[in-house]
């Protein structure tokens, strides 16, 4: 059973990330989270040395983004250029962060991609997970990535069950998802491009694109011309 509603290209827009090649050959954006750790240690010794510096073994921080001095950041790691890391943020490593983005205070990041433009402002936990162009997750919404049985995680579409083999998976969010404040994503949930989840929502299996998750129902389209266009705020 293949999903191409699921595929890179039907979530993600390649074109707003510096690191589009790191999707080479893949189909589901999760088949790129084993392929992270390695190609931020081969991208980083290719960044102009002049605009990035190495504070640290594996570690490359545009010499445009804003660090704060409280924040933590361990290697291997990319911060891209006019992105804002903040007070007590805590980047674990495996982070790969896209140009313009936010990572909040107390925000601890581990094994993602984040496109250009993405916003994890306040009290996030993102692991295991791609986070698509201007996405945007609310304060205190999270990603979980194990199971509490520990099996691996599966993709629950309405066409059935994609096993993916991962133990840790967190979430794929298309491009322009907004993530409501306390909202937790289960493992493996995929949440498509333009679509919104409700505050304090649980969020099990697939949102489809351009809908709204209100919890305890399925998705709802998004209302056209509602002035909604899932920018991050």
């Amino acid at each position: 059973m293949e999903c191409e509603y699921l595929f890179v290209n039907s979530i993600l827009d390649l074109t707003k990330t510096d690191f589009a090649d790191l999707f080479d050959g893949i189909r589901y954006p999760w088949e790129a989270l084993d392929k992270i750790s390695d190609y931020i240690r081969e991208a980083g010794k290719l960044l102009p040395k002049d605009e990035f510096y190495s504070p640290s073994p594996d570690v490359w921080i545009s010499k445009s983004a804003k660090v704060a001095p409280t924040a933590y950041i361990a290697g291997p790691t990319i911060i891209s250029a006019d992105t804002e890391v903040r007070h007590c943020a805590f980047i674990r490593g495996t982070a790969l962060v896209g140009k313009g983005c936010v990572v909040g205070n107390s925000t601890e990041l581990k094994n993602v991609v984040l496109f250009d433009g993405v916003q994890v402002p306040h009290y996030n936990y993102v692991g295991d997970s791609i986070l698509g162009y201007k996405a945007h997750m609310g304060a205190a919404s999270l990603t979980s990535n194990v199971k509490g049985d520990k099996h691996s995680v599966s993709v629950h579409t309405p066409d059935g069950d994609i096993f993916t083999g991962r133990r840790k998976f967190g979430a794929i969010l298309g491009d322009f998802a907004e993530i409501g404040c306390g909202a937790v994503l289960n493992p493996g949930v995929i949440i498509g491009k333009g679509s919104r989840v409700y505050p304090l929502v649980s969020v099990r299996g697939v949102v489809p694109a351009n809908s709204i998750c209100k919890g305890g129902k399925e998705a709802v389209p998004i209302i056209p011309d509602s002035g909604v266009t899932g920018g991050g705020q």
